[in-house]
């Protein structure tokens, strides 16, 4: 009846919560500007019922900084804005947000601990923590991921050594990710590294990858990590030196520092000479401050952006890491520098490959806020150029990404319907119409599987370069959550005859396997390496896919939605995107002397536990049940939310579909998602209970 702003004063404290359970269950389903109104709606209800942690969730998900900040003072206990800093850390909200400098008043300071918090300072001590207990701490080697005497013989005779050696480095680095104590490059002894087996690759920019590797085994770890790189920054070989400096971007991916390492260091590169160095401090400044929308840093590279003096490859790329740093926040001064410069430039230029990567960052901006991007979107009907195509369609499917919005996808449908002539027209839009597909489905379940038959009939019918981009969106669709259904077609499209689509089919194998350690996926890819052992490039990227799927040993993920799937980060959604982009056209970017891109998944990169903390932030051991989540939304009586579980001891991993439930009632929860950090509190109920027992 479209009122249904009425039913904040027709709920009670027994009904709320299926209530409000029943409107985000709606919020996928309903068009625009109804969604929006559900969750205002429910984001009221729980403010009523002082279900602050709850609240906070929708205020994230609604991208709304004036509600966030209210939420997050609105909690009186310490422990609860503990708690509510550890959710606000793990969406990558900007601590500035709730420091409201908008107000009159001064800025109050935040105590030190709630700082520490939101600053995920402790994540790398915690995760290595949790690698003890689950008994994956010692580092992995090459040999332990290939299992190659299961492989077919004959792989070893034909083998290209530094493209074997470059793969290598990246399986290393996924593999060790967050522990800080792989073999090839952290323990390595002095002068032995790893990194000048990656020289001879007709190019040194190998050694590039090599170095910046060095920052995801040390992921997280801001003190140790930076004393590691800090001497191969002294490196005489610039590349090495350039590697160094995309590492300290990669290690502070997710964390702040009072410090601002990472400013310090890769600041002064961004004016450099030398195009490795400076193309790694762009990337780095944009890895290391993703999300936080901070004006220093965007002051600092607008000027890459705007000056026509500078090559495209580096103006797009500044335009990616303002993406990165200004994700979702709409900023009309990135936005109206991205679009002065799309139009400034000369046409040559912006049918370079780098363009694309210009049009992503202006799209980021977006990402999530649906018709905030109306205006841009009709400023780029306005450039005459087939750029502009390209722009458009990224605008709009990160302006939806997540919502599940059908409209959408029939618009998008319609892009990959047209025939483009090749010859005088660019169609590189419609790799992106596809990818938008999985990117506007993947917020709910319903529209993720009735996408698959459409990429089924795209798969059927669709020109190159469509046929090419299916494989990268179902790898998007189902980042870190391995179906059966799926990963058949996946193996399937890995043996095509188009070796680009057997190509992105292997790295979307790696990216819907990622952390999952799947058995049967690893068996596939062992199976493929015996397959593709004359095709180097193929062989490659089915190693690189065999460290995805084993990240952080079985620990870390990449799927952007967290929260009992109900909160997609944004921060996460760039990095995947981007990869992705990369991937539209491999043999231009990954292939060529820029594999060091597959480093954007990063920012997606979060470990996926559950650790219950007490009082004093100290971890707790408590018994708790994991299982598949059941969608519980409108049934009655009191359902089971979760199926076939199985009892642990915390810290626990937990699946992509995954929930967890307290096994005691010794403890209450200050969260209401038990998913990441937990805080937990004695349950005054509990003494009582015993001692009625002992009577």
């Amino acid at each position: 009846m479209e009122n249904v702003d009425k039913i904040t004063n027709l709920v009670n404290k027994d009904t709320f919560e299926r209530v409000c359970q029943y409107m985000l269950g709606c919020v996928n389903f309903s068009p625009p500007p109804d969604d929006v109104a559900f969750l205002r709606t429910a984001h009221e209800i729980y403010m009523k019922f002082q279900k602050i942690p709850n609240a906070l969730a929708v205020a994230i998900r609604l991208g709304d900084q004036e509600l966030v900040e209210k939420d997050f003072r609105s909690a009186a206990n310490p422990q609860m804005k503990r708690q509510l800093a550890f959710l606000l850390a793990r969406a990558q909200i900007p601590p500035e947000w709730i420091q409201s400098p908008d107000t009159e008043e001064e800025p109050e300071e935040l105590p030190e601990d709630l700082i520490e918090c939101l600053s995920n300072t402790h994540l790398s001590v915690h995760f290595r923590q949790y690698g003890k207990e689950l008994g994956v701490s010692e580092p992995k080697s090459l040999e332990d991921i290939y299992k190659t005497h299961l492989e077919n013989s004959r792989t070893a005779a034909n083998v290209d050594s530094a493209r074997g050696n470059l793969a290598g480095t990246f399986v290393n680095a996924f593999v060790n990710a967050g522990f800080g104590n792989d073999k090839l490059m952290v323990e390595a002894e002095e002068g032995s590294s790893w990194i000048y087996k990656n020289k001879d690759h007709a190019f040194p920019i190998g050694m590039m990858s090599a170095a910046a590797s060095l920052g995801l085994s040390l992921l997280w770890d801001t003190d140790v990590g930076l004393s590691h790189v800090d001497k191969y920054t002294y490196s005489s070989e610039e590349h090495i030196k350039a590697g160094a400096l995309l590492a300290t971007g990669i290690l502070n991916c997710g964390v702040r520092t009072e410090a601002d390492a990472a400013l310090a260091l890769l600041g002064e590169y961004v004016e450099n000479k030398s195009v490795p160095l400076k193309t790694s401090a762009i990337v780095g400044l944009g890895l290391a401050y993703v999300g936080s929308h901070r004006e220093d840093l965007i002051a600092l590279l607008l000027p890459s952006v705007s000056d026509d003096g500078v090559s495209m490859e580096i103006a797009s790329l500044s335009a990616l890491s303002l993406g990165f740093i200004g994700v979702g926040s709409c900023n009309g001064e990135i936005a109206g520098a991205i679009m002065q410069t799309m139009m400034e430039r000369p046409e040559s230029q912006l049918s370079e490959k780098w363009a694309r990567f210009m049009a992503l960052g202006l799209a980021l901006l977006y990402l999530g806020r649906q018709d905030a991007s109306d205006a841009t979107l009709e400023a780029l009907k306005a450039i005459p150029h087939p750029l502009s195509k390209q722009a458009q369609i990224l605008v709009d499917i990160c302006s939806f990404a997540g919502t599940g919005n059908v409209l959408k996808i029939q618009s998008l449908l319609h892009h990959c319907n047209d025939h483009v002539d090749k010859e005088k027209d660019d169609d590189t839009f419609q790799a992106f119409a596809v990818i938008g597909i999985a990117l506007v489905a993947m917020g709910e379940d319903v529209g993720a599987v009735m996408s698959l038959r459409q990429f089924n009939h795209l798969m059927q019918y669709g020109e190159p370069v469509i046929r090419r981009a299916v494989p990268l969106a179902l790898g998007l669709l189902s980042a870190s959550n391995p179906q059966l259904g799926i990963l058949d077609t996946l193996s399937k499209y890995s043996h095509d005859s188009d070796l680009l689509v057997a190509l992105n089919a292997i790295l979307a194998m790696g990216l819907v396997g990622a952390g999952s350690n799947n058995a049967r996926l690893a068996q596939m890819l062992r199976q493929l390496a015996g397959y593709y052992y004359k095709e180097p490039d193929c062989l490659f990227m089915v190693r690189v896919a065999q460290g995805l799927v084993h990240m952080g040993k079985g620990t870390i993920g990449i799927n952007p939605f967290f929260s009992d799937r109900q909160i997609m980060s944004r921060t996460a959604v760039a990095g995947l995107l981007a990869t992705l982009t990369a991937f539209t056209d491999s043999k231009a970017f990954i292939l060529d002397q820029y594999h060091w891109m597959l480093y954007f998944l990063v920012t997606a990169m979060y470990p996926r536990f559950l650790i219950t903390l007490d009082e004093d932030l100290k971890t707790i051991p408590v018994t708790v049940r994991v299982g598949q989540a059941v969608d519980v939304v409108g049934q009655a009586g009191k359902p089971r939310t979760i199926s076939g579980f199985q009892t642990h001891q915390t810290p626990v991993r937990l699946g992509t579909t995954e929930r967890a439930e307290l096994g005691t009632e010794e403890y209450l929860p200050f969260a209401h998602v038990l998913e990441g950090f937990v805080i937990l509190q004695k349950n005054p109920g509990w003494e009582t209970q015993d001692a009625m027992e002992v009577v």
